[in-house]
C-alpha cells in the first residue's frame, strides 16, 4: 500500500465513518498509548543500515486510527444501552395496553401470581399486594426485553395502570427517573433484582410505589 492509497482510504473513512464522542477517560488513555508508541518508534534502531519506510509509519497511523474508532464506537454504544432499554420498556407498556394483554395471570393475590411464574422463568420474582397502600395488584405476565424473558407485575393506582418489570440484577443498566414516550419511568435495585416501573401515573406516585416495593 502506498501513500496515495493511504490518503484515499483515509478520505473515505472521514466521509462515511460514523463518529461518536469518546469519554474523557478513554480519550486520555488512547492518547497516552499513542504517545508511548510514538516514543518507542523514535528510539534508535540497532542496525543503522535499515530504516522503516515512510509508508510504514502511515500504515501504522491508519491502523491506530481504526483501533481508536472501534473503541470509541464500543463505548458510545454502551452509553446508549440504558436509554435504549427505557424506550423498549415504554414500548412494551404501550403494547400491553393496546393489545389488552396486561396479564397472563389475573389476580390480586400474591400467592397466586408468584407461583404462576415457576417453571416459566429461571428466577422467582418478588410479588407484593399493596392494595392497603393504594396500589392493588392486578396480576402478572411474561414479557420479553433485551433478549430475555422477564416478569411484568401489574399494579393499579386509581385509573392508572403500572407495569413493574423485574429480573435478576447482573449490573450494567443504570437509570434515573425520567420520561419515555410520555410515560414516567423509574428504576431501582434491591434484593438481587432489578426493577423498572412504567406508567402514566404522576412521577411522585410512581416514586411512592417504588419505595413500597423496595
Amino acid at each position: 500500500m502506498n501513500e496515495e492509497n493511504d490518503d484515499d482510504l483515509s478520505r473515505l473513512i472521514r466521509m462515511h465513518a460514523t463518529r461518536h464522542p469518546a469519554s474523557p477517560a478513554l480519550e486520555a488513555a488512547v492518547r497516552t498509548e499513542i504517545a508511548l508508541q510514538s516514543a518507542s518508534a523514535r528510539r534508535p534502531i540497532a542496525s543503522s543500515s535499515w530504516r522503516w519506510p515512510v509508508w510504514g509509519f502511515a500504515g501504522a497511523g491508519f491502523a491506530c486510527g481504526v483501533v481508536v474508532s472501534a473503541m470509541v464506537t464500543l463505548v458510545a454504544g454502551q452509553g446508549r444501552d440504558a436509554g435504549n432499554l427505557e424506550g423498549e420498556l415504554a414500548s412494551s407498556h404501550v403494547r400491553a395496553l393496546m393489545a389488552n394483554h396486561l396479564t397472563d395471570v389475573a389476580s390480586s393475590d400474591q400467592h397466586t401470581v408468584k407461583p404462576w411464574f415457576q417453571g416459566r422463568l429461571d428466577y422467582s420474582p418478588p410479588v407484593q399486594d399493596l392494595g392497603a397502600q393504594g396500589f392493588p395488584l392486578v396480576g402478572g405476565r411474561l414479557d420479553y426485553l433485551s433478549g430475555r424473558a422477564v416478569a411484568a407485575l401489574v399494579y393499579r393506582r386509581h385509573d392508572h395502570l403500572i407495569n413493574v418489570f423485574v429480573w435478576p440484577d447482573s449490573g450494567g443498566s443504570q437509570g434515573s427517573p425520567g420520561t419515555r414516550q410520555g410515560y414516567n419511568v423509574l428504576h431501582w435495585r434491591g434484593g438481587g433484582m432489578q426493577y423498572w416501573a412504567v406508567s402514566d401515573v404522576n412521577a411522585t406516585e410512581l416514586q411512592t410505589l417504588g419505595s413500597l416495593l423496595r
